[in-house]
């Protein structure tokens, strides 16, 4: 690991280089603009000259542009009608319901799908890209729910209500507030789109929803993964841990990644700590943290494999049908299937589980009695209770976790009069996932809690210089607890310094 400065560029052009999740990542929190490149307009402008000179000289049907959709496929549409039939689309499939999508997540759907719609396979008008790049540009923010896709025909009631601001339909947010989108229409002075041939299917097929969740969780497993390394060698310190497990030799034998770096990290982040160094009594410690290195490096692992799918997805072309200009190919497919997010999804979930599962061993470790702390980490057991429940609200996090890590993946429910006979379920699996994201917040707040608490029982010794400053940072926010009180306003205090810490990782 290392932390890296560079010039900030403030717009992003929008081409067929290779989009990362490092980079999403700065383009849409460091409030970078969006720009499309010319490589993109050619693309964009030459697929949609070629489908409107096919509909002119062709009257066989094309799915989805002359078809009904879904078991409609059938259904012959009109020449006249193609336009109202990409408008029916959009309104009659805005059927999300539930939570509302965080706004973050919104802001990276829109740049999701100008990102695939920028590859010319999709037919949609230049103006139409155009209009999302405006929206996203001046945080026009549209209103989704969580709930309504089932993560195979693309996302499609998301998506649906992503797009009804194109037409003037649905709300939006707009500086903080919610509003009509025809009311948002009239403040920027922006004619409503009028949808072409295709245009509907392309903006409802794609995977965007899911990529977004994904995108965001990853981000956030990154920044989890780090903080569960530095509170866990807190706790090892405070717990009177030894050293050795976190030996080179050790891993070198048995050479997994994610189980090598989180050695390396533990013993950089350990490097000149008296207490770590000083002779220990007991000859070994338990599997909470004796197999960090085993544990936190195979969740590493699993982020990296993850990543590398949605870093494939999110560079892909998702909607359907697909437009082959050179060729001279429409070809139905599906590429709107959420499978291999779905099944991703799911193992970063049970991943991301596990890293707040052996959080929480560690935290009960800590308030047991053990090694010369105190009972529940305080002084005057018994007349105080000190740190006895917030241990049972982690149980109860890492359990509900346990809960939500259940695949969603091996479900499918048959749709559309049995067209869509096999979905991925990867929708339920993105919102489940982000769910276990924010309950491990949770959990690592309350381990380091505990852990800058049983570190004070072992002064005057010093750990090292960087746990040091960490731990100091967090006294600024949180105190020693000397006697009983409410730790709720603790717990959240100490989630609210873990979610500003700042990390940028580049590996």
């Amino acid at each position: 690991m290392e932390f890296k400065f560079k010039p900030m560029e403030t717009t992003h052009y929008v081409s067929s280089d290779l989009l990362s999740i490092e980079m999403i990542n700065e383009i849409v929190f460091q409030g970078k603009q969006l720009a499309l490149s010319e490589e993109a307009i050619v693309n964009i402008e030459k697929c949609r000259k070629y489908l409107d000179d096919k509909m002119q000289s062709n009257s066989a049907p094309i799915y989805g542009i002359n078809t009904g959709f879904g078991s409609l496929c059938n259904v012959k549409i009109s020449n006249e009608n193609l336009s109202k039939l990409q408008e029916n689309l959009v309104k009659s499939h805005a059927c999300g319901t539930g939570e509302e999508v965080p706004h973050e997540i919104v802001k990276i759907m829109l740049l999701l799908k100008i990102q695939s719609l920028s590859y010319g396979h999709s037919g949609v008008q230049l103006v139409t890209v155009q209009r999302l790049i405006d929206f996203y540009n001046h945080d026009v923010l549209p209103v989704l729910y969580t709930q309504g896709s089932l993560g195979a025909s693309g996302d499609l009631a998301p998506l649906a209500h992503l797009s009804l601001p194109l037409i003037g339909e649905g709300e939006v947010y707009v500086d903080g507030f919610r509003q009509p989108s025809a009311k948002m229409l009239k403040k920027f002075n922006w004619e409503p789109i009028v949808l072409q041939s295709k245009e509907g299917l392309a903006l409802l097929n794609g995977t965007q929803f899911m990529s977004a969740y994904g995108v965001y969780c990853l981000i956030k497993a990154d920044k989890i993964s780090y903080l569960a390394d530095v509170i866990g060698a807190v706790s090892l310190e405070g717990f009177d841990g030894r050293l050795e497990p976190f030996t080179d030799l050790i891993h070198l034998i048995r050479p997994h990644k994610g189980q090598i770096q989180t050695a390396e990290r533990f013993r950089d982040l350990l490097e000149d700590s008296e207490i770590i160094t000083q002779s220990k009594v007991h000859v070994q410690d338990p599997y909470s943290f004796r197999c960090i290195p085993q544990v936190h490096g195979a969740s590493k692992d699993t982020i990296d494999y993850v990543k590398k799918v949605f870093r494939t997805e999110i560079n892909s072309v998702t909607d359907n049908p697909n437009i082959f200009v050179g060729e001279d190919l429409i070809i139905s497919g599906g590429n709107f299937h959420g499978q291999p997010l779905a099944l991703a999804f799911d193992f970063l979930g049970i991943a991301l589980s596990e890293l707040g599962s052996i959080s929480e061993r560690r935290t009960y470790q800590l308030i047991s009695g053990l090694r010369g702390l105190p009972a529940f980490l305080v002084n005057d057991p018994g007349l105080n209770s000190g740190f006895m429940i917030p241990q049972y609200t982690a149980a109860s996090i890492a359990s509900q976790n346990k809960q939500l890590a259940t695949p969603a993946s091996i479900d499918s429910i048959v749709s559309s009069n049995g067209q869509e006979d096999h979905v991925s379920m990867g929708a339920n699996a993105a919102t489940k996932t982000l769910r276990i994201v924010e309950n491990i917040e949770r959990i690592l707040a309350i381990e380091l809690l505990n852990a800058s608490q049983a570190l004070e029982f072992r002064r005057p010794l010093q750990s090292s210089a960087f746990i040091e400053m960490f731990v100091k940072s967090y006294r600024d926010e949180v105190s020693f607890v000397s006697e009983d009180r409410i730790l709720h306003y603790d717990i959240e205090k100490s989630i609210a310094f873990l979610n500003s810490f700042q990390i940028e990782l580049y590996y």
